[in-house]
């Protein structure tokens, strides 16, 4: 049981206001000149799961034998660099994966575009049949609505939340078994997401469905959520983990603004 009522109308209250905490509101909080490279992508980024997903789309375009190269650095969201005035230009809603297009001057941001756009880009990773293709972004757009069950949901209240609760654990922890469940199924009759070829459906969802069950998301995760009962989803997860370029893409080395 809790002691909480909730006000009638919400207010937020932070005696302790800082530039990289969370605020009810959005926009750049102080001025900022994000540092650029000569190479024709900008990538303004971190290690998270979000984050991993485009270094991996782009040492996979290098593996493929295109000549790009990009520039990556790093946004240390713990002390607030998404909320500096050039990056809110990137990408106004202050989350990190973001990049800009040299070559086009367009910015891009949300994983899963900046995925989309690359592949279109490039050619590559995402098939030009219509059926095909559409099969890569059903599976693209499920992880972008089902993962925040796993992060902002299951993620927060097992690995960040100040104390143990058991209705949002339980709540979170019941999705994200369902939703570990319906991938097994479906690479139980498929090599890959979408069906038999690598595609970025499988990058996107294995930066955080693959690295989950190999408990390389939240500590403790694989086991609490028995990681072990979904046998061609980790299958999966091995085999991409052993790419050259996925490997290329986890040890990026990122320049501090």
């Amino acid at each position: 049981m809790s002691d909480y009522k909730k006000p009638v109308v919400w207010r937020w209250e932070d005696e302790n206001e800082n530039r990289a905490g969370n605020r009810p509101t959005a926009g750049s909080r102080f001025e900022q000149i994000l540092p650029k490279g000569e190479k024709p992508l900008q990538v303004y980024s971190l290690g998270t799961p979000n984050g991993i997903k485009v270094t991996i789309m782009l040492e996979e375009l290098k593996a493929a034998g295109l000549n790009l190269d990009y520039d990556l650095f790093n946004i240390n969201i713990g002390q607030g660099d998404q909320f500096g005035s050039d990056f809110v230009a990137l990408n106004p809603n202050s989350k990190i994966p973001a990049m800009l297009d040299q070559e086009t001057g367009i910015p891009v941001f949300e994983s899963a575009n900046i995925l989309l756009y690359l592949a279109e880009k490039y050619g590559k990773l995402l098939p030009k049949d219509i059926k095909q293709k559409t099969e890569v972004l059903n599976w693209l757009f499920w992880q972008t609505g089902a993962a925040p069950f796993v992060g902002g949901g299951f993620g927060h209240f097992f690995h960040y939340a100040p104390t143990e609760q058991e209705y949002p654990i339980n709540r979170y922890t019941m999705e994200t078994k369902r939703q570990l469940d319906l991938l097994n199924q479906l690479l139980a009759e498929r090599p890959y997401v979408a069906g038999q070829d690598y595609s970025i459906a499988d990058i996107s969802i294995w930066s955080w469905y693959g690295r989950l069950v190999k408990d390389e998301v939240y500590p403790g995760a694989a086991a609490f959520l028995d990681a072990f009962a979904y046998p061609h989803l980790l299958t999966w997860a091995e085999k991409i983990a052993k790419r050259p370029a996925v490997q290329r893409g986890l040890a990026a080395d990122y320049q501090f603004i």
